[in-house]
């Protein structure tokens, strides 16, 4: 496989939305990434009380959430990114939950599926683009900041209160 960092996906890899039948592979991605990064603890999406039902809470308000998983050639869930109303500002969805399984990292799929939550976004009309992330995921740092999101001061409390960097791109 070779490494894609044009904006279109890996050969074989497809976005698609969530549904039940993947509920139980995205979460268990996320908490894999969590705990490899020493963030499986309190005030991380580690203990989200919807993590192991994505697909019913981003189901329960499609007018104002999405959440997309990314397949392999054998149509298996190797990550996901989501995004939900952000009431902390105006006109504004939270960037949530982007995480990959190791085995397909490096393939810019986090990049695609960036852009994919930005497009659903700006079609909902919402404005801006917010997210919280920690020092420890300086992959996707980096990956943010290419995209254009800029650093900010935490703008409201946040329910994962161990997040330390905030960022925000507006359209």
């Amino acid at each position: 496989m070779s490494r894609n960092n044009d904006g279109f996906l890996a050969k074989g890899y497809k976005i698609r939305n969530i549904c039940t039948k993947d509920d139980a592979v995205i979460a268990k991605i996320i908490r894999t990434n969590l705990q490899r990064y020493h963030l499986d603890i309190p005030g991380t999406a580690y203990f989200d009380p919807e993590l192991d039902h994505l697909s019913a809470f981003y189901a329960e308000h499609p007018d104002r959430r999405s959440y997309f998983v990314v397949t392999n050639e054998k149509d298996e869930v190797v990550g996901g990114v989501g995004f939900a109303e952000f009431e902390g500002l105006p006109k504004c969805a939270e960037v949530q939950k982007l995480y990959l399984d190791e085995s397909v990292k490096g393939l810019g799929l986090s990049k695609k599926m960036m852009e994919v939550i930005e497009v659903k976004a700006k079609e909902l009309g919402y404005k801006q683009l917010y997210l919280e992330t920690h020092t420890n995921l300086a992959v996707a740092v980096r990956l943010y900041e290419k995209l254009g999101y800029e650093s900010i001061a935490q703008p409201v409390p946040t329910v994962h209160t161990t997040m330390n960097k905030f960022y925000l791109k507006k359209f």
